[in-house]
């Protein structure tokens, strides 16, 4: 009979910030504000991220050369469109269930992730709060993160 091995760690280490952004702006807006306000360059990725069967989420990367950074903006939430069920009220109705990267933050409407090396956190949120339809902008504990796998990307 084999043994059965588990291991309780994590591995993942990687020193990373994680900013939640709340705002009604749609992606392809919060995006340009945000490379007019930290004159940055970000694209859209030729992948969205997918983490459930048919729900994808937009993802927007930049490589900060100068500062040897790179960051991740995407959106937290996602929507599912199903079919109701023969025998149900509204049977013609399509049905949304909403999807989300972190559900722990379902209310956060963007997450901006910053791989680094130094303790920046600050800056960032002060930078991100100015933007016209920001309505608020905080850094989120990594460690409280039920679901910091769907980070790994």
């Amino acid at each position: 009979m084999a043994a059965v091995h588990k291991i309780l760690t994590d591995f993942y280490e990687d020193t990373f910030t994680l900013l939640a952004i709340h705002s009604s702006l749609e992606d392809y807006a919060m995006v340009y504000a945000l490379n007019l306000c930290l004159k940055s360059n970000f694209r859209r990725t030729s992948k969205d991220l997918e983490l459930y069967e048919e729900v994808t989420f937009p993802l927007f990367e930049w490589k900060d050369h100068k500062n040897d950074r790179f960051l991740t903006l995407f959106t937290n939430n996602g929507t599912k469109e199903e079919q109701s069920f023969k025998g149900n009220l509204f049977e013609n109705e399509p049905s949304y269930t909403r999807f989300h990267v972190v559900p722990e933050y379902k209310e956060a409407d963007y997450l901006l992730k910053i791989e680094h090396d130094d303790d920046l956190e600050g800056n960032f949120v002060k930078l991100l709060a100015n933007i016209p339809k920001v309505v608020t902008v905080y850094a989120i504990e990594i460690e409280n993160i039920k679901s910091r796998t769907n980070l790994i990307f």
